[in-house]
């Protein structure tokens, strides 16, 4: 019978269902580090919510460990690195406190509307100031949804039974899905010439990181409030700070912060601002949900190999993960080279199979490439919850296969439809590595790095010998440097991968030249070998 060690505090409900599926589960809470070390090799499945932290050490010493399960959405007190090279799946429960969270967005956007805080605080000092406080109608006024995920198409809905007018920000969001919700799809700065009321649901990622800077929140309209319960760091809260003494924003309600928790705060003490410690998910009810999730899913782990909202595995069988593996690694970085190259809205992703690959279970590979193309813009997707976000967005997802290629043994390639149009990229994996081998239609056979620069330029003398100059300045070390174009003259290409180091001199390594796939055909107009591969640094 598998075992589970409950290490903080769930519903009993959840005890209930771990017994009742055949799962052993003993609850043991507030363990010191140390006694957890000494047991935690007996169980294998752990349950935590944020109390327990499942590090390296935790993981070496749960020799039998196979499943972690995290009642709640973020996961930073479980090493996910260490799980996956253990074998370890992690998985966690991101729908069970939506509504409760949506719930907390609506009620902060009403205290500050009618200052309620501050005008209960003035009632029970014995004070009476009726005139002090004049609040605003919610009625008619426009609200502005930074993300239209999840919890965000809930807080739409409430909204739209108050009677306002929403109004949505979201790259994933499809013309039919914003129709659904009750919301008017617009570009960022629509939205801020428009709110009244403006309240964020988006993970915070590197592109949605100050998504309300200094420059946005001076676009927005005076006396604009401003809500966030999704994650600290979306505002730049110095900047708002100001806007909040200068009268520019006539208020504001956080419920989470850049450094939390939040025991000093550059917003703490400006008028009109409300502050709770991060309570989104804090009702018995989203406890409970949360509880009853991870107790399922880890049940159906252990018990059947069901897989459900992992943060690290795919579902595959034991037998197909060799062979799938170098392919899912070519589909997450090609569609997170696509992802980065889109930022309108997202209508439709195609991933076609040719080759050798179109005869595997291409089920991981699409989750993988889906979960790399929206990962820009949500950063806690996975590839379990990849198809579902993208149907929930309205994002149409199609799969095509062939069994032959013309040139490669295997090609992946992903094609993603926009407002704009259609971009494709495609990839291939050769000696066990991912590759890119085509970028709008042109051929580049380049390598996947960690730090890459993609430069779309027209094909004309020194436009490579200027920007090589530019990176040498900035003491920039190239490692690799492929090209590709439609013609002489015309659009074409540059793929540059290095790293950032001394100022060192560069020669050509002897190596297959990658550029052309055939010898002395790289481009490179120095003095090299036949077998050169333009690799420089």
């Amino acid at each position: 019978m598998p075992r589970v060690l409950i290490a903080d505090k769930l519903s009993p409900a959840a005890i209930d269902i771990f017994k009742q599926r055949g799962v052993e589960a003993d609850v043991k809470t507030g363990l010191s580090k140390e006694d957890l070390l000494k047991i935690i090799g007996d169980y294998d499945g752990l349950a935590v919510r944020s109390a327990t932290k499942a590090d390296k050490d935790v993981l070496a010493a749960g020799v039998n460990l196979k499943v972690i399960g995290r009642a709640g959405i973020g996961v930073d007190n479980v090493d996910i690195p260490a799980a996956t090279s253990r074998g370890i799946v992690v998985m966690n429960t991101p729908f069970g406190n939506s509504i409760t969270t949506a719930e907390h967005a609506i009620a902060m956007i009403f205290a500050l509307a009618r200052q309620l805080p501050a005008a209960d605080q003035s009632t029970q000092a014995g004070k009476w100031e009726k005139n002090r406080f004049m609040g605003v109608e919610l009625y008619a006024k426009t609200l502005g949804l930074i993300g239209a995920g999840n919890i965000g198409g809930i807080v739409a809905d409430r909204a739209n039974g108050l009677k306002m007018k929403v109004v949505a920000y979201d790259p994933f969001l499809s013309a039919e899905r914003a129709v659904e919700i009750g919301v008017e799809k617009v570009e960022l700065d629509d939205l801020l010439a428009r709110a009244d009321v403006i309240t964020l649901h988006t993970p915070l990622t590197d592109k949605t990181r100050n998504i309300l800077s200094a420059d946005a929140l001076a676009k927005t309209r005076k006396g604009v409030m401003i809500i966030n319960c999704a994650r600290g760091g979306l505002v730049d809260e110095k900047a708002l700070r100001a806007g909040l003494d200068s009268g520019h924003i006539g208020g504001a309600a956080f419920d989470v912060f850049v450094e939390e928790p939040a025991k000093d705060n550059v917003l703490f003490g400006a008028e009109n601002f409300i502050a709770t410690p991060h309570l989104g998910a804090s009702t018995l009810e989203a406890q409970e949900n949360v509880a009853l999730q991870v107790a399922e899913q880890m049940s159906d782990y252990l018990l059947t190999g069901a897989v459900t909202n992992a943060l690290n595995s795919p579902s595959v069988t034991a037998d197909e993960a060799p062979k799938l593996k170098p392919f899912v690694a070519l589909a997450e970085r090609l569609g997170a080279f696509a992802g980065q190259m889109v930022d309108v809205e997202v209508k439709a992703i195609d991933i076609a199979y040719e080759g050798e690959v179109a005869r595997l279970n291409t089920r991981p590979l699409t989750a993988a490439a889906l979960a790399g193309v929206m990962r820009p813009m949500l950063a806690e997707i996975n590839m379990v919850s990849a198809p579902a976000v993208a149907k929930e967005r309205g994002i149409t997802v199609s799969e095509s296969k062939q069994d032959d290629s013309p040139i490669y043994e295997s090609l992946v390639r992903i094609t993603v439809t926009t407002a704009m149009g259609k971009r494709s990229f495609a990839g291939s994996v050769m000696a066990g590595t991912p590759r890119i081998i085509e970028v709008k239609g042109m051929d580049l056979d380049a390598p996947f790095g960690a730090v890459m620069l993609y430069v779309n330029n027209l094909d004309k003398p020194g436009f490579i010998g200027n920007l090589g100059a530019l990176l040498a300045d900035a003491k920039v070390n190239i490692a690799t440097f492929n090209l590709g174009r439609v013609a002489a003259g015309e659009d074409a290409i540059a793929w540059w991968a290095w790293t950032r180091t001394r100022a060192s001199p560069w020669s050509p390594r002897s190596a297959p030249c990658r550029t052309s796939r055939k010898p002395g055909r790289c481009g490179f107009s120095g003095s090299h070998s036949e077998k050169c591969e333009a690799v420089f640094g």
